[in-house]
């Protein structure tokens, strides 16, 4: 498969936006998120726009504690299992990739493997597994845990659960299912190769009961924050989400985790990583800087509190809105978000905010992008010609308007520059992404190597 000179787009669906005020702004749509003809529209925007995925972030819990505050921001907490939603989407468009997370805390390898081989069959060949270890103790009060397992021991049980899924998925040569009415023989006995598999965390003895999938393995994504994060997703993953907030840390990331590659055997060529970026796009930059600053006015205190605790992996609700958070009440290290733990601690250590100085902050700090459309691709082309990244994960602060005004403005300007395709060259993710189509049996690197 040829290379491929231009950048890889990717939507993080969000009902109104992904901002946790997003929902109140008078230029977002408020409909239930479990409104499939929304979601339609919108991964059909996407695939106009000539994205490569459309992507749908989950978690296997609701909150129920705090709900004062989840209330005000109600994240996951009236939302469609992922892929249920990406099989329903697969018959609503026809060439654009479809990502959903499922954790591997919380599931078995064959369920999963199962589930998105049957995904990239019905969409043909467009399916994506976001491989998470659960980032919220919410997830595993609903498993029989008390808390989620220390962040080693979920990313080995990660690693394990990624390589039998792997196999799983190679249970089958192509071609094994023949149908051949005149020998009277429906596959080709030759062809099984059963999985035999006893590990720390899973013992499978079988083979998966659907044809190799037409992109052989469906693609896999990761996040990678942490050092055991990276070391995963240098192993084993195809697509990287980044979430750093400036240029150069976004190059340090990028080029780190294509060095760490080559331990495992892997070419930096194998994994493409996605920036993520949360836009807020208007027509002036200074329409969308007026955007920006109403949705930091509607977020609520106990909101921007409780947000920012939650990320934190500490309560802050007791403490004032306008003075310091107490050093006694940062924990030393993370056992969630490495990245976003990491981030708000290098906030609090800038000069001396106030709780409410650090969620306003935090929230911009994610590397919120406002500007009309010259700007968002001036800052897109910037990044992608120096090397931050091969492409980007688009959130829109305000949907759909965002994402409408992107696609008939930006594309084109991106398009114009020589940064985007004008047509999709093929039928498959693996396609749009230029990533090689895995042969059946191919070695899996393992982490002592």
């Amino acid at each position: 498969m040829a290379g491929r000179a231009h950048m890889s787009l990717a939507l993080l669906y969000g009902a109104a936006g992904s901002h946790p005020a997003s929902w109140l702004h008078r230029g977002s749509r408020l409909a239930p998120p479990t409104d499939l003809a929304a979601y339609t529209n919108v991964a059909r925007t996407a695939e106009r726009g000539l994205f490569d995925l459309f992507f749908i972030a989950d978690t296997p819990a609701a909150r129920t504690d705090n709900l004062h505050a989840w209330s005000r921001f109600p994240l996951f907490m009236n939302v469609l299992e992922p892929v249920t939603l990406l099989t329903a989407l697969a018959g609503a468009t026809t060439r654009i990739g479809l990502g959903g997370t499922v954790s591997t805390s919380f599931s078995e390898p064959y369920n999963v493997a199962r589930q998105f081989a049957s995904l990239d069959h019905l969409s043909g060949g467009r399916a994506a597994w976001n491989v998470v270890t659960s980032a919220n103790d919410y997830a595993a009060r609903n498993f029989g845990h008390a808390k989620l397992a220390p962040h080693a021991d979920r990313y080995r049980r990660a690693g394990e659960f990624v390589d039998v899924v792997r196999q799983l998925w190679d249970s089958w040569d192509d071609g094994a299912f023949v149908l051949d009415r005149d020998s009277g023989l429906y596959f080709d006995p030759t062809t099984q190769h059963p999985v035999h598999h006893q590990g720390t965390f899973f013992k499978v003895d079988g083979a998966l009961n659907i044809a190799r999938s037409p992109q052989g393995h469906p693609v896999i994504i990761a996040a990678g924050a942490s050092d055991t994060g990276q070391d995963l997703a240098a192993r084993t993953a195809e697509v990287v989400f980044s979430s750093n907030p400036s240029l150069d840390d976004a190059k340090r990331f990028t080029d780190g985790l294509k060095a760490r590659m080559a331990k495992f055997g892997r070419e930096p060529s194998e994994l493409k990583v996605l920036a993520g970026l949360p836009i807020v796009l208007a027509e002036t930059d200074a329409e969308a800087a007026d955007d920006y600053a109403r949705l930091q006015e509607l977020v609520h205190p106990d909101v921007g509190r409780f947000r920012l605790g939650m990320d934190l992996e500490t309560d802050l609700s007791d403490l004032p809105l306008d003075q310091p958070i107490p050093e006694d009440r940062i924990p030393k290290s993370a056992n969630f978000h490495k990245g976003f733990f990491d981030d708000i601690l290098r906030l609090i250590q800038d000069g001396k905010p106030t709780l409410r100085d650090v969620y306003l902050r935090y929230e911009r700090g994610r590397k919120t992008i406002t500007g009309g459309p010259k700007r968002i691709a001036d800052l897109m082309e910037e990044w992608f010609a120096g090397g931050a990244a091969d492409g980007f994960m688009l959130q829109f602060h305000i949907m759909p308007r965002g994402l409408d005004l992107f696609v008939d403005r930006v594309v084109p300007e991106l398009q114009r520059r020589g940064l985007m395709r004008t047509a999709y060259a093929g039928a498959t993710l693996r396609d749009h992404m230029g990533l090689q189509r895995p042969d059946r049996g191919a070695r899996i690197p393992q982490p002592s190597e």
